[in-house]
């Protein structure tokens, strides 16, 4: 039975769909049958692993809008053990289109658990925004990962995130928890990165991963050709953190 991790952060260019695409894809060269859901209308997960867009007949925007079944929109990658359920631009459109339904929050969620036993992770990519896709994300999730780019305004927005995170634990969804705070763009040499770290940790005690994401050329060039990292060049440093953010999940679960 998968365990369903949300990438969640409404702040932007903080290397959410990185992190989404690419440790759904470690995960499944770890030998675990993985999901990414691209529930982000940009689409980036979906292009990120090898599919064109343009193809897509059926998304998560159908399964919000139209109440399609999530078995009919998996499409499979070319990578070990990772199949993708895409998105779509007409996604942007879907927060409109719900927000009359009847329990709205739990259109993912009812789509997705007949289809949770197939695969041991499922990994959703939600949107820089905190509206009602990011809320259907957060429903089904067992838990979620924040990343946080080691910068200046790294905390900026976060007690939003947490409390829309509050009112989904009281009202839709008790069991999900915080599964660890990522930090992205590192750069060990600057004072301030080392600021921002000790920040964070005051800010999220015992819940920041040990694995640091370090900027890196090939973990940016990887998008543009629609692999993940490690398929792009799986010795560079971008392929071994997120295979160690991977296997730390995995021992997490053991434990």
């Amino acid at each position: 039975m998968a365990k369903i991790i949300a990438i969640s952060n409404q702040k932007g260019g903080v290397g959410k769909t990185t992190t989404a695409v690419n440790l759904a894809a470690c995960l499944g060269a770890l030998g675990k049958k993985t999901l990414l859901i691209d529930a982000d209308p940009q689409g980036n997960a979906t292009s990120g692993v090898a599919i064109d867009k343009s193809k897509v007949r059926t998304s998560t925007y159908n399964i919000l809008v139209d109440g399609a079944k999530a078995e009919e929109c998996v499409m499979t990658t070319p990578y070990q053990n990772l199949s993708v359920l895409p998105s779509h631009i007409n996604l942007a459109a879907a927060e409109l289109e719900i927000a009359e339904k009847p329990r709205r929050e739990s259109l993912l969620k009812n789509a997705v658990l007949p289809i949770k036993q197939y695969y041991d992770y499922i990994i959703i990519d939600c949107p820089p925004s905190l509206g009602l896709i990011t809320a259907n994300a957060l429903t089904v999730a067992d838990s979620f990962i924040v990343p946080i780019q080691c910068e200046y305004y790294a905390l900026e927005g976060l007690s939003q995130l947490m409390s829309t995170v509050r009112r989904i634990k009281r009202q839709y969804n008790y069991s999900i928890e915080l599964e660890g705070v990522l930090l992205t763009m590192y750069d060990g040499r600057l004072n301030l990165t080392q600021q921002v770290v000790e920040e964070v940790k005051k800010f999220f005690p015992g819940k920041v991963f040990g694995t640091v994401i370090n900027r890196g050329v090939r973990l940016s060039e990887a998008p543009s050709f629609g692999m993940p990292v490690i398929y792009y060049d799986k010795n560079c440093k971008g392929s071994a953190a997120y295979t160690e953010l991977a296997k730390e999940i995995i021992a997490k679960e053991r434990r």
